[in-house]
């Protein structure tokens, strides 16, 4: 929207004339602040005074929080009569700036019982310019964080009977700091008879009361809460070790159930990272778990806890959940790569100096094969879910046709170009793949390793030199491409950089797939899904149809996404749109299918009747391969013995 002149000028006056008790003179005084003092930038000293934050987060109907602050060290021989007050915006872990300030309400700011009067930054929206009357030591700091009441607003946060609180949506910090040097005492109050769950620790709880010890800002930002009615604790590591448990927060009591048999197998999980990193880098650490659908299913790691969330029945009903079970083994990995050891453009001193992402290939990419791999040597899949889910990423990326234009590396500018909103064409977008195409690649440079070095080392040899260092520090230690290069030459001297360089910078390239192969497995595809993509689309909720095709549908024919290039795409069918009938009969999933193994034997195309928008078409879907779905079959040529694959997949001893 376009404003005049007129308007733009007049902004600093309306949002001045907002606060009652201000006066004129101290309105102009704050709008020449905007003007006269820039945004300082954060330097490594500490801060000269402290930041009290009370949060109060027991309005569950209407998922509104109240913050007050109490922040000292201001005027002179402090951070002077200008200070500029910061709204996190680059959010680690998000790798973007997705600053929720779209949900922020209601400042109000005092010193001394005198309303001071602010002005928000022209350019940075994220930041708040004061001007404070001579004398001044502390003001007192009011908003309100207004959580999601809707899905169409944003994900949820708060219900009735749970909530996460993120300490980023509910600070002001000031500016000139490094957030390691801002000490805080942080008080949180949530409904009185609720449990909570936080890496942070209590020197008080009461009631719904609950007081953290004094932090940094830093931790404080990086220890998210979950509290709920319904809550439980499982002890993964009851042994000498450093606490790790699970806080699980569920819809209803009877969710929170696990069998003695499952829990083992998240226990291996604690286990089987030591054995693979050969360290730990938190004071103890909590699985913050939510079983809901009543908020947000999380999945966002922290230095020593992480925020995840699955289906309500994900321990009760364990076969049917299986596709869901490497996300705790993912975010736990992240205490390792992507908390303690970080990409050097990745750490920022502040949430409001801009990140880059060019190292998320190894952040998230090797995270996912490290997740996988640790998801199957504990337990919490077996070798041949394992296997399936390897499947089903090699089948996604030798279709996918993103890759003939764009390179891997330019992938990890993502979070910033989409903060994952919803996408019509994801797969000629190319959307996120250092995730999974990371994971291959790692799995590429896993088997070659063992190839090269005649099963004498490993990836696993490089996790422990690389993420293994300085037991026990919580301190982050940031890395470089020529490190992470550096460190593959010390397992196994080879031209790294220019394999690893190739792969991320060309496009039109191959699906990496040499790592199937070299492992002693093959992609193959049959008219059956396996037991692991079956119960995924059941608890998706879709017909998986990519493989044929070239289509995802919901359970009632709602288009999902469509393949390009592929033969639904070829026949005009896109996102969005809805499936009547199926060669005159009314749409079903399995009419579908019929349909599609019919069509093999049956020289006519197969005919949908399709609704988009006011619009009704006949589509000509002209596809006689009939169903296919990806498997992993060992190669015959490597008989006997262990293959490189199923080695890799083991349990460390």
């Amino acid at each position: 929207m376009r404003m005049n002149r007129l308007s733009r000028a007049l902004i600093p006056v309306l949002l001045i004339a907002a606060t009652p008790t201000a006066t004129q003179a101290a309105a102009d005084a704050a709008s020449r602040a905007v003007t006269e003092t820039t945004i300082p930038a954060p330097e490594d000293r500490p801060y000269p005074g402290e930041l009290h934050l009370a949060v109060d987060a027991t309005d569950v109907e209407r998922g509104v929080v109240h913050v007050h602050e109490t922040l000292s060290g201001l005027g002179t021989g402090g951070i002077g009569d200008d200070p500029v007050l910061l709204y996190p915006e680059w959010l680690p872990g998000h790798h973007a700036p997705q600053g929720t300030i779209d949900r922020f309400a209601g400042l109000a700011i005092h010193a001394n019982g005198v309303s001071i009067p602010w002005v928000r930054d022209p350019v940075n929206v994220f930041a708040f310019h004061l001007r404070l009357p001579p004398g001044t030591k502390s003001v007192d700091v009011a908003f309100d964080y207004l959580s999601p009441t809707s899905a169409k607003v944003g994900k949820p946060e708060i219900s009735h009977d749970l909530l996460l609180v993120e300490w980023n949506s509910v600070v002001l910090y000031p500016a000139g700091f490094t957030v390691e040097q801002i000490p805080v005492d942080a008080s949180l109050r949530i409904p009185a008879t609720w449990k909570f769950g936080s890496a942070l620790e209590p020197s008080s709880s009461n009631g719904g009361d609950v007081v953290f010890k004094r932090t940094s800002l830093e931790t404080l930002v990086d220890s998210p809460v979950y509290a709920g009615k319904w809550a439980g604790r499982l002890t993964l590591d009851p042994g000498p070790h450093v606490p790790v448990v699970v806080d699980v927060f569920a819809d209803r009591q009877e969710l929170l159930a696990i069998s003695p048999e499952h829990l083992a197998a998240y226990r291996s999980l604690v286990q089987q990272a030591y054995k693979l990193f050969g360290s730990h880098h938190y004071a103890h650490y909590d699985f913050l778990y939510s079983l809901s659908t009543q908020i947000e299913q999380n999945g966002l790691e922290h230095h020593q806890s992480s925020e995840d969330g699955s289906d309500p029945t994900a321990l009760v009903e364990w076969d049917k959940n299986s596709f869901s079970r490497s996300l705790l083994p993912h975010e736990f990995t992240h205490s390792w790569n992507g908390k303690f050891r970080r990409p050097a453009d990745l750490w920022t001193p502040n949430y409001n100096v801009p990140m880059q992402d060019s190292l998320l290939w190894v952040y998230e990419g090797q995270t996912q094969y490290w997740g996988e791999v640790l998801t199957a040597r504990s337990g919490l899949w077996t070798r041949q879910q394992a296997f399936d889910q390897l499947a089903l990423t090699a089948a996604y990326y030798d279709i996918e046709t993103g890759a003939r234009w764009r390179p891997l590396q330019d992938t990890t500018n993502d979070p910033i170009i989409n903060p994952r909103r919803p996408m019509s064409w994801r797969d000629w977008q190319r959307f996120e793949d250092y995730y999974a195409e990371g994971m291959l690649i790692w799995l590429d440079v896993d088997t070659l390793i063992r190839e090269r070095s005649h099963g004498k080392r490993s990836l696993d040899d490089f996790a422990k030199a690389f993420f293994g260092i300085n037991d026990g520090s919580v301190a982050t230690v940031t890395y470089t491409f020529d490190d992470v290069v550096a460190a593959l030459n010390a397992v196994e001297p080879y031209d790294w950089a220019r394999f690893l360089r190739e792969r991320l910078d060309t496009a039109n390239r191959p699906a990496p797939l040499d790592g199937l192969q070299r492992g002693g497995y093959r992609l193959v595809y049959d008219s059956t899904p396996s037991e692991f993509e079956r119960n995924r689309d059941e608890g998706r909720k879709r017909l998986n149809l990519v493989f044929s095709v070239g289509l995802e549908l919901d359970n009632n024919g709602a288009v999902m996404s469509v393949i390009w290039d592929s033969p639904a795409f070829k026949a005009g069918l896109s996102e969005g749109a809805q499936l009547l009938a199926v060669n005159g009969m009314a749409y079903s999933g399995d009419l579908f299918k019929d349909a599609i193994r019919a069509a093999v034997t049956d020289s006519q195309p197969i005919e949908l009747i399709i609704k988009n928008g006011d619009r009704y078409q006949v589509v000509k879907l002209d596809y006689h391969t009939g169903l296919r779905y990806p498997h992993l079959e060992r190669d015959p040529a490597k008989r006997g013995g262990t293959t490189s694959l199923e080695a890799i997949f083991a349990p460390k001893t």
